[in-house]
């Protein structure tokens, strides 16, 4: 049967993540491949409690429709936290969306035509790359380093796309790299936003996530002009299953973008916004946070030692001081895919080739790995195997 699809639909491929979650269902595999929050961290008790009075003792209004742009009440919890931190806002410039890959999707589809060129680092976000392809942009990307996006070769790029509409980054602990753009360049690229009239997509997941250092500002928070759309998520910081984000922005752009949001789905479920904020009015999330970091610095600190004990000198990983993941650089001519295919997944072990994190010019000798949702039984022994089979394929 032939269907006249769109073309748009031409740029839409399955991701790496995607065939790899395919796998999740054998319990023998290690998979370094999701950024998956440790579900032993999840509120269980809370939630629990929180959705059983939702259900049981509440009006029937938390399973009827409410505002597009979201809960008024969760929106205003959101603003006061946000604020807290230093990004200044209040109930009515937050939009609630459908976990933080919507806010990227409704901020592509606002902004973007055919052709138009996104700026991101080099390499990327692969889930960002799958929500503007569809929209069927061209890629400008920027390199980066332990600072994060090299601003100097931005102000390049942006000299050579004079016409570059959106500017999209992971400022604190990058997916995939987790390296986190410092302060003296987060003010450098507001200067050039304003300079060259370009939109950015600040994008926020693993903020809180700070094991060592202080919290630098977010981009929203040092925007002048109205140009960052910051969007964040409740998935590492609640859970992810309750699929619930949020977007920051100007007025008019966040007005749109609810517009968007109400062709997209109508709103986002009033049962979940509901739980996230009895769950912020009743809890301290930032307690919870804190208690959660300290799990997850410590399967941080257990992920590297051990990668300093098994891997060769010739392969490279970052030291992130928060976030989710480590990203491997292989020796040139090391293909990573190839490799996981052919040895790691026989091993039972995955993580994600990096090949597909790059925009345009693909490196395959590179690898994200996660150390967050792993027991350090697993952890240990997977990375122990994962270093004595990267040795043999090397010496060989």
């Amino acid at each position: 049967m032939a269907i006249p699809y769109a073309r748009r639909i031409n740029g839409v491929r399955p991701s790496a993540i995607r065939e790899l979650l395919r796998l999740g269902d054998d319990p023998e595999l290690i998979s370094f491949g999701g950024g998956y929050p440790d579900p032993a961290l999840f509120p269980m008790n809370e939630l629990s409690e929180i959705f059983h009075e939702l259900l049981t003792t509440a009006t029937a209004g938390t399973l009827q429709y409410t505002e597009s742009r979201g809960l008024p009440e969760l929106r205003k919890l959101i603003a006061e936290r946000l604020t807290r931190g230093g990004t200044v806002c209040g109930a009515d410039d937050v939009l609630i969306v459908q976990g933080g890959q919507q806010g990227l999707d409704l901020t592509a589809k606002l902004l973007l035509d055919a052709g138009d060129v996104v700026i991101t680092e080099n390499p990327t976000f692969l889930g960002a790359l799958i929500a503007f392809a569809p929209y069927e942009p061209r890629y400008a990307p920027v390199r980066i380093d332990d600072d994060g996006m090299d601003v100097d070769h931005l102000e390049e790029i942006l000299a050579r796309n004079p016409g570059a509409k959106l500017l999209y980054t992971v400022p604190d602990f990058q997916n995939p790299t987790g390296v986190t753009l410092s302060l003296q360049r987060r003010r450098r690229l507001i200067e050039l936003a304003n300079r060259h009239q370009l939109v950015i997509l600040e994008d926020t997941p693993y903020r809180d996530l700070r094991y060592e250092g202080s919290h630098l500002p977010t981009l929203k928070s040092l925007d002048t002009e109205g140009r960052v759309v910051h969007v964040g998520s409740f998935s590492k910081i609640l859970a992810p299953g309750v699929r619930l984000g949020w977007a920051v922005a100007a007025p008019e752009v966040l007005e749109k973008l609810g517009l968007l949001k109400l062709a997209a789905d109508t709103q986002s479920s009033t049962l979940n916004m509901s739980a996230a904020a009895a769950y912020l009015g009743r809890y301290d999330i930032d307690r919870h946070i804190a208690d959660g970091n300290v799990v997850y610095r410590h399967k941080r600190d257990l992920a590297l030692a051990t990668l300093d004990d098994v891997l060769p000198p010739s392969v490279r990983f970052t030291r992130p001081n928060g976030g989710l993941f480590t990203w491997l650089s292989f020796p040139e001519g090391f293909d990573a895919a190839k490799f996981m295919q052919e040895t790691l997944l026989p091993a039972k072990i995955a993580y994600v080739p990096g090949a597909t994190f790059f925009p345009v010019h693909q490196e395959p000798n590179h690898a994200r790995l996660s150390y967050s949702g792993i027991p350090d039984d697993r952890l240990l022994h997977g990375l122990r195997q994962l270093g004595e089979l990267v040795r043999r394929q090397l010496e060989s």
